[in-house]
């Protein structure tokens, strides 16, 4: 099979964007694998197929899937990302919403930037001490969409990413479904540079929208931060997370960034 597809990255965390609004194409594991390749495939964190909308209650739908092949509920820069390919693939002048297995998302556009809503915060949870090969570690977590652990450091290059993340993202504290994990410097008020291990890419990316807002909303927790806040990620660009703080609840979370197009191309798979 001859697929066409749209390259995209947002703030360096890159997809594979494919138009299946006629239902017509069914991606295998392998084939998601293998498209995610950055060797032999296209080279990705990520694959999202524009469908119709299930349940009536959005303007489009959409498939994603993680590069190890596995199904994926929500992705921050994936939506600023497939926000502009449907903007641009279906002409649509306006802002639209889409279904995620996490919740309705709706994309609205400032020139090359998007911003998306991100559905309600849950299962926040503080100050857990989490025992690790190279000692108890303070941890904190949060589902963005996505479930998220969140360790301050005093120097984000000097992380342990590559160490650390696999044994927390696997941590039996977070059994059975594991989660990303995220290793925040704080740079100042309102200000923190955020590195993200991913679930499902099994390693760090340029950046993790999820990532970043669990980030900035645990640091409101924590360091007292208030809407918004700036977050420099991995790939080098800045985002911006805002929300409301109200009772103890976070409200109107939003994540603002960069969505550029890369290329368009063929590929078999």
């Amino acid at each position: 099979m001859i697929l066409e597809f749209t390259k995209m990255n947002g703030a360096g965390n890159d997809f594979v964007f494919v138009d299946n609004r006629a239902q017509k194409i069914s991606l295998t594991t392998e084939q998601i694998i293998h498209l995610c390749d950055r060797h032999r495939g296209v080279g990705a964190d990520g694959v999202m197929l524009l469908v119709p909308a299930r349940k009536g209650q959005a303007d489009w739908a959409w498939d994603f899937y993680n590069s190890d092949g596995s199904a994926a509920e929500m992705c921050g820069n994936g939506a600023r990302c497939f926000g502009r390919f449907v903007k641009k693939v279906t002409g649509a002048n306006r802002d639209f919403s889409f279904e995620t297995t996490a919740g309705i998302i709706t994309a609205s556009f400032q020139g090359e930037r998007v911003t998306v809503n991100l559905t309600r915060p849950k299962d926040l949870r503080l100050n857990q001490s989490v025992p690790l090969a190279t000692g108890p570690a303070m941890i904190h977590s949060l589902n963005t969409g996505v479930p998220h652990a969140v360790l301050y450091v005093p120097d984000a290059d000097q992380a342990m990413v590559m160490q650390l993340g696999p044994e927390i993202r696997r941590h039996a504290h977070f059994a059975p479904r594991g989660t990303n994990v995220n290793f925040v410097q704080v740079l100042g008020a309102n200000h923190i540079r955020v590195r993200t291990f991913e679930r499902g890419v099994e390693g760090e990316t340029l950046a993790c929208g999820t990532g970043v807002t669990a980030a900035a909303l645990i640091s409101a927790r924590v360091h007292g931060f208030t809407s918004p806040v700036k977050v420099q990620v991995q790939g080098g660009d800045q985002l911006e997370v805002s929300f409301q703080d109200e009772d103890a609840e976070f409200e109107d979370v939003r994540l603002s960034g960069p969505a550029d197009f890369a290329f368009t191309g063929q590929i078999e798979v």
